[in-house]
């Protein structure tokens, strides 16, 4: 892609975010494929990781060496047994960062996701910018943002997001939301966060098991995809059984992953990363045995998409 090119495309996704276009389904793809072509990585595999998050009670060190001996090639950072309580944090200093991100090599993973969770952007940028920092520092692809406060603070919220967003693609980092009840509970709502953004290097990481637990189970992700068309780069890969229960292995709950990797497919998800965020909880050894079967899980899971 030339630089002009990518000038004009960029120029044509924010007129269309501003304009309303992404109703439609051409911008949409458009605005997906921009947004995958900034600061995402070029790679145009499904990248099947997992999440630090079964392993929050150790220390990452312990999760980074089960994630790489289930036989997964990528991680996202969240919880830890460190003093903030995550891998990496907005008060996680440069020097911290860098380790991780060292740590993660040593053991042949790359960081996918870094977790911001519910960073008090109507305060300001200085937590996100740290957070991109960080990411950056750690060699992580994206920075996921999972809140937006409530009715009277999202507004506020977009528009400290939408003021990042040059600069976290000036470091190689991509910003992405997560759905996560409230504000980001459903697909309409994450799209009409992220058209409020209205820029190409922010776009959604799907949650499947997260559409299914802040609905109370009524609304299906399948159904509930076909409202992000075009926006979608990821999936943290989470399962859901009724009521409320989220602590599974993926397969094993009521998320129907085969349609709804159809659905997010057919909506213009076709590569990026697939990142397990919860499995069904035990000792070290269960959990070990619990990454291998999700692991397996996904690798059919993408070779049965057509």
């Amino acid at each position: 892609m030339t630089q002009t090119n990518h000038l004009t495309r960029r120029t044509f996704v924010r007129r269309a975010l501003a304009a309303g276009m992404v109703g439609l389904a051409g911008p949409r793809l458009v605005i997906q494929e921009a947004v995958a072509g900034a600061s995402q990585p070029q790679n145009d595999t499904w990248q099947i990781g997992c999440w630090s998050r079964p392993w929050a009670k150790y220390d990452y060190r312990v999760g980074m060496d089960a994630v790489a001996e289930a036989g997964y090639k990528y991680m996202g950072l969240t919880g830890a047994k460190t003093s903030t309580g995550r891998v990496i944090a907005p008060a996680t200093t440069l020097d911290e960062a860098q380790r991780v991100g060292e740590e993660a090599r040593q053991r042949g993973l790359q960081i996918t996701f870094v977790y911001g969770g519910g960073l008090p952007l109507h305060k300001g940028t200085e937590s996100l910018t740290k957070m991109i920092d960080n990411c950056a520092a750690a060699g992580g692809q994206s920075v996921i943002i999972a809140h937006l406060g409530n009715e009277q603070t999202r507004d506020a919220y977009c528009k400290e997001i939408a003021g990042c967003c040059d600069y976290a693609e000036t470091k190689g980092v991509a910003i992405n939301l997560k759905p996560h009840g409230g504000m980001t509970g459903t697909g309409p709502l994450c799209r009409e966060a992220i058209e409020r953004i209205g820029h190409e290097n922010c776009s959604l990481v799907y949650d499947p098991g997260n559409i299914y637990y802040y609905s109370d189970g009524r609304i299906d992700p399948v159904q509930d995809a076909a409202t992000v068309d075009g926006l979608v780069t990821g999936m943290s890969v989470k399962d859901y059984k009724h009521p409320k229960n989220v602590a599974l292995t993926p397969g094993t709950g009521q998320v129907d992953f085969p349609a709804l990797m159809a659905r997010l497919k057919e909506g213009g998800f076709t590569h990026g990363p697939l990142i397990v965020e919860t499995l069904e909880p035990g000792d070290l050894g269960h959990t070990l045995a619990e990454a291998k079967k999700a692991r397996r899980f996904l690798e059919q899971l993408v070779e049965g998409l057509t």
